[in-house]
């Protein structure tokens, strides 16, 4: 039998943010799980740090090691703490997604399908031995066993255990709307459905994997992150090792445990600690929106995108037109149009009629019949109007030529302030629809698709951040242009085909520019497959969903624009945090080595500008501030850094002032402080 799922949507806020409380326990038990070196290699600075613990917990009982065994032992534990924390970190970013995880596997315990035999006979099996090709029947009551597409059948399915939306939604074959997801249930009637994914390929799958981070590959950037951070760790060992040399020279000697803790404190462990952390809080955060990026790439691509291509209908307008105005002909009141508009548009259940209905509403105080009192007269494609019989009088809105029929009146023959009223109208891009009562025109209601509040504002940030947006559209170039101005777009691709989508996206990449769209049909597959970043919806074509990089689950255009934010997020946070972690560094480098070196070199004390009591003070201080700024940052790498509407001219000097100069402060604060309350409890 099939199992139910339970609907792992969070509420309203807590989507947003997984209580901290139900968190920090599990995640200092996985600290202390990873420091398997099979985990810690995946951390090249981080593995250095353990193997430097190791060293000095060793050294710590070794006879002659030049450092009393408290300050030795407290090196020993600061160090080993270090890794905890970094661990800490990472466990704590892959524990915010596993809870919903566990929702997600439980539902798929023990879920059971109907496979098609060859004979055409059913066969009842684990959904777990499906593999992509097979056919399976799917009825009411039962949940939907694998991705696939829709071979026969229509029916309603919940989809709240995958989107978290409780509305049933319809899928049928052929069309845009024959996709279905893996652990969403029927509600109605029946399917036949053939599996498009193997074990282990499914959305539920993908959405596991990430949530958990378990198959979280390292991206380009982060690849190129780790080669930067081996080659610094490399450059500070040899200063490390030649330091004993110096000091040989100068007839004197540096403790091993020193120089090994040293080693610690110059290399970028602050970035190194945090890196894995940053990247899978970031695809958290990708998750939460309900968007499945098949890999890293694709998220890092949406921060460094510089061309957004946006369909208008259901993007930027609304996609169901909208009463926005009325006008009266000559002799009707405004009062007089608006309550026979309202009550033409009673008995019409259509978007635009209830839009009609809603603007009248709130405009006047009309008092409205019940649905007893009238006659309906529905819309039909034949005569082109709706409205109501009433009170032996017949009120009628339509298309201008159907209801020019009805009242018996020709085109030429129409009053001339409506006339140029109902021109103006159709060149803007709206829909005029005329309004009467018997045999009178009482005037025409101007229908348009409506940019959606705030649109205008979004693509101005973007167009801040250095990205363009354009306009995809089927509308006539007339039409598409009047939107475009309302809407604030850059550019408009009007009466768009396939092949015409295509070639812009090539052509901005030519360019050299990176492009993301968003799209559901087959024929936008091609041109999600060739956008840097292609976005299907949920409820698309299969053809759309595999040529993809990232799947919609809510099935919201509009995501886009949170996509490219997370992506910009991402970015912005692991480039801050790296410019603290190497300013970091330089700054530990120049406090801490006039006092390591004052007793072997005299002439060094001038430049101990933090006045540190001693070596071993100055040491165990840099070790305690390298492991404590690790827990200090982590609310930051899990949160992100946020980006605001500006040039990435303004962002890098933005960050580079925070970031660098605070990279650069605060170590001489933190060292010296840890410094006066290590000698003050007499811990050195």
């Amino acid at each position: 039998m099939n199992m139910p799922i339970p609907d792992v949507k969070a509420p309203h806020g807590a989507k947003d943010q997984t209580r901290f409380s139900a968190l920090w326990r599990p995640a200092l038990w996985q600290a202390v799980v990873k420091l398997d070196p099979r985990q810690l290699k995946r951390s090249p600075v981080m593995l250095v740090v353990a193997l430097t613990a190791m060293l000095t917990t060793a050294l710590c009982f070794a006879p002659g090691n030049g450092v009393s065994t408290g300050v030795a032992m407290q090196i020993a534990v600061w160090l080993w703490f270090t890794v905890l924390f970094a661990n800490f970190a990472e466990a704590l970013a892959e524990g915010r997604g596993k809870a919903r995880a566990d929702s997600l596997k439980a539902g798929s315990q023990g879920l059971m399908a109907q496979r098609r035999k060859g004979d055409g006979s059913f066969e009842a099996v684990a959904a777990a031995q499906l593999r992509k090709g097979d056919v399976v029947r799917v009825v009411a009551g039962e949940m939907i066993p694998g991705d696939g597409e829709v071979l026969e059948g229509i029916a309603a399915v919940n989809e709240a255990a995958i989107t978290g939306e409780s509305a049933p939604v319809i899928r049928e074959s052929g069309g845009d709307r024959s996709a279905v997801t893996g652990n969403t249930r029927l509600v109605s009637d029946w399917l036949l459905i053939r599996i498009t994914s193997n074990p282990g390929e499914s959305t539920l799958d993908r959405m596991i994997a990430l949530v958990e981070g378990a198959k979280r590959q390292k991206t380009p950037n982060e690849i190129a992150l780790d080669i930067l951070l081996i080659g610094l760790t490399l450059i500070f060992l040899i200063v490390v090792v030649t330091l004993q040399p110096f000091a040989h020279f100068a007839g004197g000697s540096l403790p091993l445990i020193f120089l090994a803790a040293l080693l610690v404190t110059l290399i970028p462990t602050t970035i190194g600690g945090l890196l894995s952390a940053i990247g899978i809080a970031g695809m958290d955060r990708l998750v939460r929106l309900n968007v499945i990026a098949r890999s890293g790439r694709a998220v890092e691509a949406a921060g460094d995108v510089h061309t957004l291509m946006l369909d208008k209908t259901g993007t930027i307008t609304f996609g169901n037109r909208r009463c926005s105005a009325l006008h009266a002909a000559s002799g009707v009141t405004a009062k007089e149009l608006g309550e026979g508009a309202l009550l033409a548009s009673l008995a019409d259940d259509t978007a635009e009629g209830k839009s009609i209905v809603e603007y009248l509403r709130q405009l006047h105080d009309f008092a409205e019949p019940s649905a007893s009192q009238y006659e309906a007269i529905a819309f039909s494609a034949e005569t082109r109007l709706s409205g109501i019989d009433f009170q032996q009088r017949r009120y009628r809105k339509g298309a201008v030529d159907a209801v020019l029929a009805f009242v018996g009146m020709p085109r030429l023959e129409m009053p001339a302030p409506l006339a140029r009223e109902v021109e103006r109208i159709a060149q803007s891009g709206g829909t005029p629809l005329l309004v009467c009562v018997d045999k009178r025109l009482l005037g025409v209601i101007h229908l348009k698709d409506v940019v959606k509040p705030g649109i205008r504002e979004r693509f101005a940030e973007l167009r801040k951040l250095g990205i363009r947006t354009v306009m995809v559209t089927g509308d006539n170039p007339l039409t598409a242009a009047a939107i475009a101005a309302e809407a604030g777009v850059d550019d408009v691709l009007a009466e768009a085909t396939p092949e015409k989508k295509l070639a812009r996206i090539r052509q901005e990449q030519n360019d050299g520019r990176l492009v993301a769209m968003c799209g559901d049909g087959a024929n936008d597959a091609p041109a999600l497959a060739q956008a840097d970043v292609g976005m299907a919806m949920n409820d698309g074509t299969q053809a759309a969903r595999e040529a993809a990089n990232m799947v919609d689950l809510d099935s919201d255009p509009t995501k886009l624009l949170d996509v490219v934010q997370v992506g910009k997020e991402l970015l912005v946070t692991r480039g801050a945090l790296t410019t603290f972690s190497i300013a970091n560094d330089v700054a530990k480098y120049f406090a801490i080595l006039p006092a390591l070196f004052a007793a072997i070199y005299p002439q060094l004390g001038v430049l101990n500008l933090m006045g540190l009591a001693s070596p071993q003070s100055a040491i165990l201080s840099a070790i305690v501030f390298n492991a404590l700024i690790i827990i200090v940052l982590i609310p930051l790498a899990l949160r992100g850094v946020r980006v605001q509407a500006a040039s990435a001219a303004q962002l890098l000097r933005r960050n580079l002032l925070i970031y660098g100069v605070g990279g650069l402060i605060v170590p001489f604060a933190g060292i010296k402080l840890i410094d006066v309350v290590l000698n003050a409890l007499h811990l050195v």
